[in-house]
């Protein structure tokens, strides 16, 4: 989420409470920064909010609101971002030897002064009585005046020797790139960066703002041999005006480069546009990917045009042509995703 989208972060404290309000046919899915995970028969949607807001599904098409993962707030999020308001955002979830991580961003408005946390359970089944969420605190921070780059919206892939890295970022110098030990929960020692994208930031932008560079939530997913590294360009959160678009491109590694169709690093300004807005839905962007059942996926948020930019969840087939590149089509925008009440 960028610092531009928490203009509007107040609005998704309801989010919960108008998608349950209305009648189970009528509703949509409130959603910012939607991500999602299988276990057993049922999908978990997971969303920016009030101690991060979950929904459950069978089949990805109604969903059922399952309250929140975290009662109040991390107890390290004041340290971190001492103007946090209680909003935690863009959930990543993730699952690695009979457990789940769920990542997740605190910040204060306008600042990088922002922190990446994670919380382990090992079921997402909130009926079961293995059901436990147990934080194990920040794994990653950005101060001002010491990090150029900013830590929000990460991401966690495993690369093909079993190594786990986390892609994050928003703005600033762009998207990054940093492994994380066995544990999961901390950075490898000794650390190791990249840069995976960026976008041109202005000269002589004071280094406290997030500037006009604007690019924010990676998503890597591996498909035949690729790492496909998805962004998103441009403005989230400006109602009429928003301007959200997917970018992707692609490396035989994950570290990189990252190149779009036409051979441009993505670390150089490059990107190739995967699906953007129209007249009826505006700021598609922060999406993830997924496979289930041998079908891929694009999940994302968009805004209603018809519903006053009302936030909406997404769940697009995703194709690749010839040349293996993802290819989503704007018109399944329009696909009616409701809500179950419980």
């Amino acid at each position: 989420m960028s610092l531009f989208s928490r203009l509007f972060s107040h609005s998704l404290a309801g989010a919960l409470a108008v998608a349950t309000a209305l009648p189970a046919l009528a509703a949509q899915v409130g959603v910012h920064d939607p991500v999602m995970a299988k276990e057993g028969g049922k999908y978990y949607l997971f969303s920016t909010g009030p101690g991060i807001t979950f929904y459950s599904s069978t089949d990805m098409k109604s969903w059922k609101p399952e309250g929140r993962v975290f009662p109040g707030q991390p107890a390290w999020a004041k340290r971190a971002a001492p103007t946090f308001d209680g909003h935690i955002w863009a959930p990543d979830i993730y699952h690695h030897n009979g457990k789940y991580y769920l990542y997740y961003s605190v910040s204060g408005f306008g600042l990088n002064t922002s922190g990446i946390g994670v919380t382990t359970n090992t079921t997402l089944d909130p009926r079961s009585p293995n059901y436990k969420w147990e934080d194990q605190g920040m794994v990653l921070q950005s101060v001002p005046g010491r990090d150029l780059w900013n830590a929000i919206d990460s991401h966690v892939i495993d690369d093909e020797n079993g190594t786990p890295w986390m892609s994050f970022g928003s703005f600033w110098t762009g998207l990054k790139l940093v492994k994380l030990d066995a544990s999961r929960t901390r950075l490898a020692e000794p650390q190791e960066w990249h840069t995976i994208a960026r976008r041109d930031r202005p000269a002589f932008t004071p280094d406290k703002h997030g500037g006009a560079a604007q690019i924010e939530a990676p998503f890597i997913m591996k498909k035949n041999g690729w790492y496909y590294l998805f962004a998103s360009w441009d403005l989230c959160c400006k109602g009429k005006d928003s301007t959200y678009k997917v970018v992707v491109g692609r490396a035989k590694a994950v570290t990189g480069p990252y190149l779009d169709r036409k051979g441009v690093d993505m670390a150089k300004g490059g990107g190739s546009l995967v699906i953007e807005g129209t007249r009826d839905w505006k700021a598609l962007g922060h999406n993830s990917a997924y496979t289930f059942d041998g079908k891929d996926y694009m999940v994302l948020h968009a805004y209603e045009s018809a519903d006053k930019f009302k936030q909406k969840l997404k769940v697009l087939d995703m194709t690749w042509d010839g040349d293996g590149w993802p290819i989503v089509d704007a018109a399944d925008l329009n696909r009616y995703m409701s809500v179950q009440l419980p």
